[in-house]
């Protein structure tokens, strides 16, 4: 081999050193963090930021996962069972085997800096914790849930520090380009004259009932052409409200009510369709159950949300 030949491969050599070793200076909804370029082991706090990290393709490099759905039953110690990894929205997330590092509230930070993470992601709100603590064990990046395009800023962000910037934006148009499709098969069924409002409401164990105003499915339901039904009050964490049952029943017949429960223990959908309420409402509503384990947001949910919520529309107004 030539010397000049061997001078270009050493360059390319020290140019790819040179790239891995980039350290980004990333502004998120908590402060800037300096992360290097394409991390290897990453721990997510929640599934949303889950969802963000598998769109992508990096299932693999996660480490530890974060989730308010794990129970004691489900983990030995830190290791969550094969069979939890397997189901619903964790086994479409491609999971390999995470550790278990608590839920959102009370995080294990002696679990996370075992596992020696370079990137820790997560959702966050007002009056979140931790965020000083966590970024003592690697750089942290949060996105506030009721903040407009939260998620499409974490997988651009994520994207641009795995060199994955195509990508990301290919996942983001892969969700509007589903929402238009979806939205032409409800217009050309009339969907629109019928009900051309919708409302989300989300009916919790121990009958309180909140409805979702800013995140959470309506982003979907409007990309579909849905009209917002509900003008918010004074929302918790930007994401929705209480709502009372008098305003329920003020609802107008051409208000399609998405009744979208939260998932596991604290779902109360039975239970509220079983109420004069839900009797009431049930001539214009649907049930839209996400799959166990959810993110409530994020590429991977807004698709199956578009999918799955035409269909039972399409259903439901033949």
């Amino acid at each position: 081999m030539s010397r000049d030949k061997l001078a270009l491969i050493f360059a390319a050599l020290a140019l790819a050193g040179t790239a891995a070793a980039q350290t980004l200076n990333v502004k998120h909804d908590e402060g800037t963090s300096p992360v290097k370029a394409n991390p290897q082991r990453i721990v997510v706090m929640d599934e949303e930021s889950l969802g963000w990290i598998s769109a992508l393709g990096l299932s693999d490099r996660i480490v530890g996962l974060g989730s308010a759905y794990i129970t004691p039953a489900d983990v030995t110690g830190t290791v969550i069972k094969p069979a939890v990894l397997r189901g619903g929205f964790f086994g479409r997330a491609g999971l390999k085997n995470p550790a278990y590092v608590g839920d959102w509230q009370k995080p294990s930070l002696e679990t996370i800096a075992s596992l020696k993470p370079d990137l820790i992601v997560r959702l966050t709100w007002d009056g979140n914790q931790n965020y000083d603590n966590l970024s003592k064990i690697a750089p942290v990046l949060g996105y506030r849930e009721g903040g407009a395009g939260f998620w499409q800023k974490g997988v651009r962000d994520l994207g641009r520090i795995f060199g994955k910037q195509v990508q990301a934006e290919q996942v983001i148009k892969n969700v509007a380009d589903t929402n238009r499709a979806n939205a032409r098969r409800l217009l050309a069924a009339g969907v629109f004259s019928k009900y051309p409002k919708v409302i989300v409401v989300a009916p919790f164990s121990g009958g309180n009932n909140w409805v979702y105003t800013a995140t959470r499915l309506i982003p979907d339901l409007q990309a579909l052409g849905f009209k917002n039904a509900y003008r918010p009050g004074k929302t918790v964490l930007g994401v929705g409200e209480q709502i009372s049952d008098e305003a329920l029943l003020g609802l107008d017949k051409q208000t399609l009510v998405v009744l979208f429960p939260p998932g596991g223990k604290y779902n109360g959908a039975e239970a509220f369709l079983k109420t004069p309420v839900g009797q009431r409402l049930a001539a214009q509503s649907v049930l839209y159950v996400p799959e166990d384990y959810s993110a409530y947001t994020g590429p991977l949910v807004s698709v199956r949300n578009s999918n799955d919520l035409t269909k039972l529309i399409l259903e439901k107004t033949k």
